[in-house]
C-alpha cells in the first residue's frame, strides 16, 4: 500500500503542475499587445490551395470568397487540386475562376501527399509566388483574409494560421461541440501562446506558409495530422508560428456524432503517430536549444494521449487503494470529483468565458453548452479506444451545406448587435 500511495503522490504532481503551466499560459490570452512593426511594406503574391476530394456542393461557395477579396486580384492565384474525385469538383472548379490540377493516387490519398505532389510541381517551375495560403474546401473566407496575411508576412511571419471559425455552430449539439472546443483553443491556446512567444499551431486549414521555406523539400509529411506535423517540425527547429485573430476562414463541422467520432478517431490517431515520431526529436531539441518554444512544443505532445493514460493510472491507483482500505469511501468520492468537475463541468464555464470574451451570444450555444460535456467525454472514450484499435485509413468527411460568406456575415453582424 505504501507505494501505491508513493506512486499516487507523483501522479498527482505531475497532472498538477501540468494543468497548473496550462492555466498561466492561458491568461496571457488577455493580454492586448501593440501590434508587431512592419519589416518591410509589400503588397506580395499568393497562391491559393485548395485540396479538394468531391466537393462539388461547397466548392464554388469558396472560391466565390476568394475572388471577392480586399487585396489587389492580380497578386493571388486559386488553385484546386481535385485529387481523386469522381464528381464534377473539378469542372465547377475552374468555371468558378480557380486553375484545377487533376490528380490520381489511389495509395496516397490524404492532403498532406496532395499538398505536396502539388508544390513539387511548382517548386520545380520556380513559381513566382512569395507564400501559400492553403484551404479545405468547405471553407468560406472574410474578405480580409490575404489583406491581414500580407500584414502577417511584411511583420516577418513565415507561418501564420488564421482563425478557424464555424459557419454551422447551431446546426447540431456536435457541431456547438467543436464550435466551443476551436473557440476555445484559438484563445487560451494559440492567442495565449503568440502574446508571450511561444509558438501557436497549424490547425488544418486557412494558414499561410512562406514559400521560400518550402522550397529545399516541399511539404513532408506522414501521418493523418498533417498539421500539427508540419508544426512540430518547425518547432523542432526552434521556429516559432504566426497568429493572425482578423485573419477569418470559415470552416463546415460534422453535425452527425457517427461522422464526428470518425473524424477525431482519425485526428487521435495522428496525434499518436506524431507521439512516435516526434517526442525523442523534441527531447533532443529541448537538449540542445534550450529553448521554451521547444519544451513547450514537448508539452503539448505529452498533454495528448501521454497525460490521459497518466490520469487514467492515477483514477486506477485511487481505486485500488480504496479496495486496500487505504482510503476511505469519501477521499474515493473527492478524488473522483477532482477529475469530473474539470474535465465536464468546467469546459462549459470556460467556453461560456470565452463566448463573452468574444462577444459572441449565448443563448443560441445553449444546448451546445449542455451538452458540451457529452462531446469532450466522448472524446475520452476515443482516445481510450485508440490506445488498442487504430484506424489508419482516410475516410471523407461529407460536406453538403451551402453557406455562403454573405450568410456568415449577417449572421456575425446580427450577433454583434
Amino acid at each position: 500500500m505504501e507505494y501505491l500511495y508513493i506512486l499516487r503522490e507523483a501522479l498527482v504532481w505531475v497532472v498538477t503542475i501540468f494543468w497548473l503551466y496550462q492555466v498561466l499560459i492561458s491568461i496571457c490570452s488577455l493580454i492586448k499587445l501593440k501590434d508587431k512593426p512592419l519589416k518591410i511594406e509589400k503588397n506580395h503574391k499568393f497562391m491559393a490551395i485548395v485540396p479538394a476530394h468531391n466537393e462539388q456542393e461547397v466548392i464554388k461557395n469558396l472560391i466565390d470568397s476568394l475572388n471577392n477579396q480586399s487585396y489587389d486580384r492580380n497578386l493571388y492565384d486559386i488553385y484546386v487540386i481535385a485529387d481523386n474525385c469522381t464528381d464534377n469538383t473539378a469542372k465547377i472548379a475552374e468555371e468558378a475562376g480557380a486553375i484545377v490540377y487533376e490528380r490520381e493516387d489511389k495509395e496516397k490519398q490524404t492532403k498532406g501527399y496532395a499538398l505536396d505532389w502539388f508544390l513539387q510541381q511548382k517548386i520545380k517551375e520556380n513559381a513566382d509566388y512569395d507564400a501559400i495560403l492553403v484551404f479545405d474546401a468547405d471553407n468560406i473566407v472574410h474578405k480580409d483574409f490575404i489583406k491581414n496575411m500580407n500584414k502577417k508576412l511584411c511583420q516577418g511571419e513565415e507561418v501564420v494560421q488564421g482563425y478557424r471559425d464555424i459557419k454551422n455552430p447551431t446546426d447540431s449539439w456536435v457541431s456547438s461541440g467543436y464550435a466551443i472546443f476551436y473557440w476555445t483553443m484559438h484563445r487560451f491556446y494559440h492567442l495565449a501562446r503568440y502574446n508571450i512567444g511561444l509558438s501557436p499551431l497549424l490547425n488544418g486549414t486557412g494558414f499561410m506558409v512562406k514559400f521560400d521555406i518550402l522550397k529545399p523539400n516541399g511539404w513532408k509529411t506522414v501521418t493523418l495530422t498533417e498539421d500539427i506535423e508540419f508544426s512540430l517540425q518547425r518547432i523542432i527547429k526552434g521556429k516559432r508560428l504566426g497568429w493572425a485573430t482578423d485573419a477569418i476562414v470559415y470552416d463546415e463541422q460534422p453535425v452527425g456524432f457517427k461522422q464526428s467520432w470518425s473524424q477525431r478517431s482519425r485526428w487521435t490517431v495522428g496525434h499518436i503517430q506524431c507521439i512516435k515520431e516526434y517526442t525523442k526529436k523534441l527531447l533532443f531539441a529541448v537538449k540542445e536549444n534550450k529553448s521554451l518554444i521547444n519544451i513547450d512544443g514537448l508539452l503539448y505532445i505529452v498533454g495528448s494521449i501521454p497525460m490521459f493514460i497518466i490520469t487514467l493510472l492515477l483514477l486506477v491507483t485511487n481505486l485500488l487503494m480504496y479496495i486496500g482500505n487505504g482510503i476511505t469511501q469519501l477521499d474515493l468520492i473527492i478524488d473522483l470529483a477532482r477529475y469530473v468537475l474539470p474535465t465536464f463541468i468546467l469546459p462549459i464555464l470556460t467556453g461560456m468565458f470565452v463566448m463573452w470574451l468574444d462577444k459572441r451570444p449565448i443563448k443560441p450555444m445553449i444546448k451546445g453548452l449542455i451538452c458540451y460535456p457529452l462531446f469532450m467525454g466522448s472524446w475520452l472514450l476515443i482516445n481510450f479506444k485508440c490506445l488498442f484499435k487504430r484506424n489508419t485509413e482516410w475516410e471523407k468527411i461529407n460536406h453538403v451545406r451551402n453557406i455562403k460568406i454573405a450568410d456568415v456575415v449577417v449572421r456575425s453582424r446580427k450577433c454583434r448587435n
